[in-house]
């Protein structure tokens, strides 16, 4: 009697960022984990995947604040009258800083007591858009994909026994 197990994770992430100025970012994490298993008797099998993705994602953003400030003086010395401009500029930076935590926890309990093949397919794929303009918009899209292939094999061993009594009864005749 062999099982085989195979398990195969995958993770796609996608990360793209818009704000008032051209800036993407595309981050792209990919996971792959494989697992074979042979099992010859009844087995209870617990399987723990735990998948703990956080990112820290810091943008500064440049934001321009210009203030004019202009002073006007006249003198009435002559009859010149003279102009005073003082220009004043402000910058201001904002630093924008966005933290996405991910946790994923997967349980699988499998009892084997047959012959089993189980392979089991998961992809998951996350994609979060982040834009900032005057408001802060956050959409998260999360699909998930599951597909489960199961084979069981049987095998029943059938016995059969023949058992053939021969008798021979012999009367004596008197």
């Amino acid at each position: 009697m062999e099982t085989e197990i195979s398990i195969y994770l995958s993770v796609c992430l996608s990360i793209y960022l818009s704000v008032c100025l051209p800036v993407c970012l595309y981050i792209y994490l990919s996971i792959y984990l494989s697992i074979y298993l042979s099992v010859c008797l009844p087995v209870c099998l617990y399987i723990y995947l735990s998948i703990y993705l956080s990112i820290y994602l810091s943008v500064c953003l440049p934001v321009c604040l210009y203030i004019y400030l202009s002073i006007y003086l006249i003198l009435f010395t002559v009859s010149v009258r003279s102009y005073l401009s003082i220009c004043l500029s402000i910058y201001l930076s904002v630093c924008l800083s966005v933290c996405l935590s991910l946790h994923l926890s997967i349980y699988l309990s499998i009892y084997l007591c047959l012959s089993l093949r189980l392979s089991i397919y998961l992809s998951i794929y996350l994609s979060v858009r982040l834009s900032v303009c005057q408001s802060l918009h956050l959409s998260i899209y999360l699909s998930i994909y599951l597909s489960i292939y199961l084979n069981l094999y049987l095998s029943i061993y059938l016995s059969l026994h023949l058992s053939i009594y021969l008798s021979q009864i012999y009367h004596y005749l008197f």
